[in-house]
């Protein structure tokens, strides 16, 4: 525990850049709304009325099936991020995730209020934000030590040119990368079998709503 304080404390700056970074996509995805013509939007709420019915009528099925491919995509969000730490030309990979991650929370949750006013708030509030608050911890942390690791071997075999074993250092960034993932099927199974039964409370609102006609 100790260790991990420290490091954290150590690494304070890059986790207020990744923060920074992060904001700046949510705030640049929420923008974004603002761009899209009539007919997109149109397509945008046909799709979603889709999505809330199938919420509303299949939920449960739907959440059985839908435990894995959950926590795969968030694997793979884990495991890109960890290939990229592995490599000096992979750093600026791992900031443009970051950014995009932000952009497309703000894109959803800004598109929602836009298109449904509070209920549309009310349902980013209970579908996206809380495994969001799971979610983005652990890529935040994720990206933090691809970023450290990838300027280790920067500043130790390029700038410093040293030998030296690297193996450590690979073993921590790799088992740390390891425990996100467990973490990630914490955040899929509340994904799959909590957040469905919050969107159901909900999608009746929605579906009712005088501006959901298309």
């Amino acid at each position: 525990m100790t260790s991990f304080r420290q490091a954290f404390k150590d690494q304070t700056t890059l986790y207020v850049f990744v923060a920074v970074l992060f904001l700046v996509g949510v705030l640049f995805g929420a923008l974004m709304v603002n761009a899209l013509s009539l007919e997109q939007q149109q397509e945008m709420a046909r799709y979603l009325n889709h999505f809330f019915v199938n919420v509303q009528d299949g939920g449960e099925a739907m959440s059985q099936s839908s435990f894995w491919s959950i926590a795969a995509l968030h694997m793979k969000w884990v495991g890109l991020i960890w290939i990229l730490g592995m490599s000096v030309i992979g750093l600026p990979g791992i900031l443009i995730l970051d950014f995009l991650k932000g952009v497309l929370i703000g894109f959803t949750v800004g598109y929602l209020v836009g298109q449904y006013s509070w209920k549309g708030l009310l349902f980013a509030l209970v579908s996206i934000a809380p495994q969001n608050l799971l979610i983005i911890p652990v890529l935040m942390i994720c990206s933090v030590a691809a970023i450290s690791f990838s300027l280790y071997i920067i500043r130790t075999r390029l700038i410093m040119n040293k030998g030296g074993s690297i193996v450590k250092p690979f073993v921590s960034y790799s088992l740390m990368t390891l425990f996100m993932v467990l973490l990630t099927l914490g955040v899929a199974s509340f994904e799959t079998w909590v957040s469905p039964a919050m969107m159901r409370w909900v999608t009746p609102m929605l579906l009712q709503a005088a501006d959901f006609s298309i």
